[in-house]
């Protein structure tokens, strides 16, 4: 029955058949060697000057942990961190098959949807004899081939707005990276002055009490330097387990269980010697920014999913291939000719589909203007956070450090020439721990700040993936 039935639909349909298999084989889209990560790939090395790779096999992982593994065996610098988050976190590996994903509907909607075979048999005993109607039809959708430019090109526009996406995520993950490098790094730093206070305040409390019990000391001095040594050990405690946090927040980053594996410097990079200066900056970001130009991606997508929604608001589903009828007894021969079926716009004429995507395409306009103005906004807020924060840094380095280094200096002569006592240099030798813990503080926001100027330049995950424009009445059966 099968062989009868392929040679009387072949016989029937052949011109059909043609058309339809030369179609398919010019529409038919395949994957890319590299999944679209190529271009991420080269565009985070344009930007941040960092490698970046996605495992997607037991090899490569193993190739991955073994450049992570040489990071780790050295103290890590600024890059060094960035450069292992971007190796070794878990989430942003994850991230990556977002475009092993949008590939997937980008081939998927480039092909033609599988034939549909129907089928009626029905008999009855008539006269002695058995009576048979028998209907056969293969159809193609032919709507789905017609449509199909358009749609491909709503998922090629949808599949480069998630390689920007994915290049905005690694731009954001080593912006947090570099925060909490140098909020690690600061807190540990803090911890070793602070404890260089507490020995200082130990100790002087420690000289007061044996000072009173010798009656050389007043009790209320006493108990104002036992306040400052309680003090100091609360400050400690509370800079340890800062510094603790610090660490744990940038082993998760780094996509490390064991905050104890990295080592850091025992302090922060020196202030630069001049401020970056950028006298165009809105401009550039508005032209660079990565968030951006998805918006814009975006927004083109939906437009093309308008002219879409409009040229099939009658229409959506358009099916034709070749058929066979046999009515009467077995042997009696079939009827051969064709079958179409489309939907009929009676109840539905396509107005709120029609208006539903224009609603979309309009929002995404709204928003494609409001991320332009917050975009300039972050930028103008990080450059002058960069600047005050750098203004202050200098101020300590060049001013603020250096004055009490040389009120701790004449101290020192004025103790050894028995003008002044030991508490009194003791209390000048704390005052200056604080001044450069001080120090250190501004420093590290400074640092903090510049990262914050990077990422406010390249742009930020803000945007809302589930507002992808999405491909609508193609005729398919998975639309």
């Amino acid at each position: 029955m099968s062989s009868h039935l392929s040679k009387g639909l072949y016989s029937s349909g052949k011109r059909a058949w043609y058309v339809v298999v030369l179609t398919s084989l010019a529409g038919c889209a395949t994957f890319s060697n590299d999944g679209g990560f190529g271009s991420v790939e080269q565009t985070v090395h344009e930007r941040l000057g960092k490698e970046v790779k996605w495992a997607r096999s037991d090899k490569e992982r193993a190739t991955l942990q073994t450049r992570v593994d040489e990071l780790l065996a050295k103290p890590l610098t600024v890059d060094d961190a960035i450069q292992l988050a971007l190796f070794n976190n878990r989430g942003l590996q994850a991230r990556f098959f977002d475009l092993g994903i949008s590939e997937a509907d980008l081939v998927q909607v480039g092909r033609l949807p599988n034939p549909h075979f129907s089928m009626l048999r029905a008999s009855k005993p008539e006269n002695g004899s058995r009576e048979y109607k028998i209907e056969q039809a293969l159809t193609f959708n032919i709507f789905a081939l017609i449509t199909m430019p358009l749609a491909v090109e709503v998922e090629r526009r949808n599949f480069a707005q998630t390689q920007r996406l994915a290049i905005i995520e690694v731009a954001r993950l080593a912006a947090d990276t570099r925060q909490a490098y140098f909020t690690a790094v600061a807190a540990e730093e803090s911890v070793r002055y602070l404890r260089k206070v507490k020995k200082g305040a130990e100790a002087s409390a420690e000289l007061a009490r044996r000072m009173a019990q010798v009656g050389n000391f007043s009790k209320l001095r006493q108990a104002r330097e036992q306040a400052f040594y309680a003090d100091a050990a609360l400050n400690l405690a509370r800079a340890e387990q800062a510094a603790t946090s610090s660490r744990e927040r940038l082993a998760r980053v780094l996509g490390l269980a064991d905050r104890s594996v990295f080592q850091l410097p025992e302090r922060l990079p020196d202030l630069p010697t001049a401020v970056n200066e950028l006298p165009v900056l809105e401009q550039v970001a508005l032209d660079q920014r990565l968030d951006l130009q998805a918006i814009r991606l975006e927004t083109e997508a939906l437009a093309s999913n308008l002219g879409l929604s409009k040229a099939t608001r009658l229409i959506n589903v358009l099916e034709v291939g070749p058929a066979r009828v046999l009515e009467g007894a077995r042997d009696s021969g079939y009827k051969k000719g064709y079958e179409i079926s489309f939907e009929l716009p009676i109840f539905d004429w396509g107005g709120a589909k029609v208006a539903k995507a224009e609603a979309i395409y309009m929002q995404a306009v709204e928003r494609a203007a409001e991320a332009a103005t917050i975009a300039r906004s972050e930028v103008r807020e990080s450059y002058h956070a960069y600047r005050t924060h750098y203004d202050i840094a200098r101020h300590y380095r060049d001013e603020i450090v250096p004055l009490h280094k040389r009120i701790s200096e004449e101290n020192v002569l004025r103790y050894n020439g028995m003008l002044i006592g030991v508490f009194e240099l003791l209390a000048e030798a704390r005052t200056q721990i604080a001044t450069v813990n001080s120090y250190i503080e501004t420093l590290r926001d400074f640092w903090i700040a510049e990262g914050d100027l990077q990422m406010s330049m390249i742009g930020k995950p803000s945007l809302n993936t589930a507002a992808r424009a999405t491909v609508t009445a193609t005729g398919r059966a998975d639309h």
